[in-house]
Formats: C-alpha cells, structure tokens, sequence
C-alpha cells in the first residue's frame, strides 16, 4: 500500500449526493496568519531565545562532498605521480605537455577557454552555496522541550496530519493539503453546509492543529473551499 504525498494528500470519505450540490456558492476562501504559539509559565525557562534562532537543519551534502574530495583526490594523485617521475628523471606525461603548450599559445578569449571558465566558476558559486546554506527544506525544525532534544517534523506528516484534521469538519468531502515552510495551502471540497461556515470551521480547526505541532515558525494558513465538479 503506497502511502499518500505531502505535497498533495487527498481522501474521498464517501460519495456526493446529487441533491446537495445544488447550492449557490461556489466557492470560499481565506488566509489566516497563526501566531507565534507561547509556552505556558514556567515551562522552558532557560531557554531564553534559543527557539527564535533555531534554523533549519543542517543536510550533510555526502554525495556532493564524496564527489568533490574523489575529483580532488584523484587530480592531486596524478599530479603528485607525474611530479615525481619528472624528479626521477622522467619525461612528464603527455597530457602535462599538452596542458603547458595550449595555456601557453591558446588566447584568453578562446571560446572553450571562456566556457571552461564559466564551469568551473559555476560549479565554485554552487558549491559555495552548498556550503553556507542548511538545506534540509522538508523537515519544519520544532520547539525544544524540557528535555532539549532538538526534533523536526517532516512537511509531508504536517501535510497529512491536517488533511486528517480538515476531514473531521462537518460538510468536508475531500481535501487536498500541501504544507510548505511559510504557508499551508488546502483546498477542500463540500458537499453541503454553507461554504462560508465550512470555510470558517476550517480556519479554527486547522489553525489549532497548527498551533499544536509544535513547531519554531508556525506557517502561515490558505483555506479555499468550492462545490465538487458537476458531472
């Protein structure tokens, strides 16, 4: 059984009546900003402002840092094996005399000069890049507690622990939830009720639910809710 994506969840409960579609609106939307959640007096003292700069977490980038010390490795070992057999009164390797012949006659603005240039400086700026920024975008960091166990939770539970909280909402069919690190996006479909109070027990539900998660930064809410297709 494959287990639903957090980038797009959905769950159809049961089917629709064709005599509750027929209503006026068709469609309700809204966002809700939730504010920082506060800890009750007394708890995390100590703390002081250690969960306002708890970033993202850190990735450990093995497969771009593997393939970086492997090139570098592999390069400084034949260098360092031609270095040596010129030492010991060897002709250097070909691709060394290549090398000297064509940086010493070809001109700089050669066209495969310019291109090898501009590679090697981009994979520098990208590597640079992998180097000052965390990654890890898929994991929300959480408030540490009194045991100061630093926790994250993954985007596709927060997706689908909300999906499972909208369902509960009277007049609910499906709904589609797609959690990132400032917003969370739903989009749920009724099948009666009034969409504006469908609308509304989404914002409250769901933004509890927010609030309950835990996390550093508590992302921001969108809520639309429409009629299902005609069909």
């Amino acid at each position: 059984m494959s287990e639903p994506q957090g980038e797009g969840t959905e769950r159809s409960p049961g089917a629709v009546r064709e005599d509750m579609v027929e209503l006026d609106q068709s469609s309700s939307a809204s966002r809700y900003e939730p504010r920082r959640p506060t800890l009750a007096k007394g708890e995390g003292e100590g703390d002081g402002d250690e969960d306002h700069g708890t970033g993202r977490f850190w990735a450990g980038r093995r497969i771009p840092a593997a393939v970086v010390a492997a090139v570098l490795a592999g390069a400084a070992g034949l260098v360092l094996y031609d270095v040596s057999a010129v030492r010991a009164e060897h002709p250097a390797m070909y691709w060394r005399r290549w090398l000297a012949d064509r940086l010493a006659t070809v001109p700089l603005d050669n066209t495969w000069v310019l291109v090898g240039s501009s590679a090697a400086a981009a994979v520098g700026v990208w590597l640079i890049v992998l180097a000052l920024t965390p990654g890890m975008r898929q994991v929300l960091p959480m408030r540490r507690g009194p045991s100061r166990v630093r926790a994250g939770l993954d985007r596709e539970a927060v997706a689908l622990i909300l999906r499972d909280r909208a369902l509960e909402v009277a007049g609910v069919q499906s709904a589609r939830v797609r959690a990132r690190r400032s917003k969370v996006r739903v989009r749920a479909i009724s099948h009666f009720r009034e969409l504006d109070d469908v609308r509304a027990d989404l914002d409250t539900a769901l933004g509890a639910g927010i609030g309950e998660l835990g996390l550093v930064d508590p992302p921001g809410l969108s809520v639309r809710v429409r009629r299902p297709k005609k069909g």
